[in-house]
C-alpha cells in the first residue's frame, strides 16, 4: 500500500477522537452525572494502562522465551527491560515533578495600575499552564498520555500497510478508530466539573477542544507516517511506557476526585462502563486478527 493511502488510514483512525470532545461543553451537568462521566473516563484509562503495558511488555516476554529456548541472549532482555523501566518512570515521575512545580509557583495576585511588575515580584511569576484550572491541566495531561499511546498505534498501522497486509491494516484502523472515539470522551470528562471560585462553570472554547483533539489524535497520523517507512520495537516500547506512566498519574488524580464524592456506587458503575467499552473496542481488533 502506498504512502498516501496509508496516511488516509492513519487520519481515519485518529480523527474519531473528536467525536467525544463536544461533551466537554455540557452546560452545568448534575453532580451525579459529572461523577459518572469521570468514573467512565477512569475505566477507559484503566483499560488503556492494561493494553499499553501488555504491548510494551511483549518484546521482553519474547526475549525471555528466546533465552529459555537457548535461541537468544540476555542482551535483548536487559535492553528492552531498561527501556520499559525508564519509559514508565519518566512518564509517571515527570508529571509528579511538574505538578509539584506548579504547586510552588503562583500567578500574579494583582493586575493593573499599582500592581507589582514581574521584575519586582519576589520569586518566579509564571503564566500559561500555571494559571489554568486543575481540570484543564488534567484534560491536557490525559490528551498527552493518549497521544503517546496513539503514536504507537499509528506505528502498527503504518507497518502493516507497508508490508502489504492491507486486511490487517484495515482492521487496525477500525479498531483504533473505535478506541479513539472513547478516548476523546476520556479527555474532556474532567472539564464537566470545571468551575471558578464563584461556582461559575468554565466552558472550554472550541479552539481549546480542537487543540486537545490534535494532541491526542494527531500522533496516530504521525505514527502512521513514521511506521510506513521505519519500524522499531524499541521505539514502540518507549512511547508505550511513557504513555502508561502518564496515564497512571492521571488515573490517580481522577480517583482522588471521585473519592471525595463518597458515592462509590456511581463510581463503580462508571468504571464498569469504561472498562467494558475499552475491551469491546479491543475485541474488534482481536477478532480481525490484529
Amino acid at each position: 500500500m502506498g504512502l498516501p493511502e496509508t496516511l488516509l488510514l492513519g487520519l481515519i483512525a485518529g480523527i474519531t477522537i473528536f467525536l467525544g470532545l463536544p461533551l466537554g461543553r455540557l452546560r452545568r451537568p448534575m453532580p451525579q452525572l459529572r461523577l459518572l462521566l469521570n468514573a467512565i473516563a477512569v475505566g477507559i484509562l484503566l483499560f488503556l494502562v492494561w493494553d499499553v503495558l501488555d504491548h510494551a511488555w511483549e518484546p521482553i516476554d519474547n526475549a525471555l522465551s528466546a533465552l529459555h529456548e537457548h535461541t537468544g541472549g540476555l542482551g535483548p532482555v536487559f535492553g528492552y527491560g531498561t527501556l520499559f523501566a525508564a519509559g514508565l518512570s519518566i512518564g509517571l515521575l515527570s508529571l509528579v515533578a511538574y505538578d509539584r512545580y506548579l504547586a510552588r509557583v503562583k500567578p500574579p495576585s494583582r493586575i493593573g495600575p499599582g500592581a507589582m511588575s514581574v521584575h519586582e515580584r519576589p520569586g518566579r511569576v509564571v503564566a500559561g499552564l500555571a494559571t489554568w484550572s486543575p481540570a484543564r491541566r488534567l484534560a491536557l495531561l490525559i490528551a498527552v498520555g493518549i497521544g503517546l499511546h496513539n503514536f504507537a498505534e499509528g506505528l502498527a498501522i503504518g507497518q502493516s500497510a507497508a508490508t502489504g497486509d492491507v486486511a490487517l491494516a484495515t482492521v487496525l484502523v477500525i479498531g483504533f478508530a473505535a478506541h479513539n472515539a472513547t478516548e476523546g470522551f476520556g479527555i474532556v470528562a474532567p472539564l464537566a466539573g470545571d468551575v471558578d471560585a464563584d461556582g461559575t462553570q468554565r466552558r472550554p472554547s472550541w479552539g481549546f477542544l480542537l487543540a486537545l483533539g490534535l494532541i491526542g489524535g494527531g500522533p496516530t497520523f504521525i505514527g502512521t507516517a513514521v511506521g510506513h517507512g521505519f519500524t522499531s520495537e524499541a521505539v514502540s516500547v518507549v512511547f508505550l511506557t511513557l504513555a502508561a506512566g502518564s496515564i497512571i498519574y492521571v488515573v490517580v488524580q481522577l480517583l482522588t476526585v471521585a473519592a471525595k464524592a463518597k458515592r462509590m456506587d456511581i463510581v463503580c458503575y462508571g468504571l464498569l462502563i469504561g472498562l467494558l467499552a475499552g475491551f469491546l473496542t479491543d475485541a474488534i481488533v482481536t477478532a480481525g486478527g490484529g
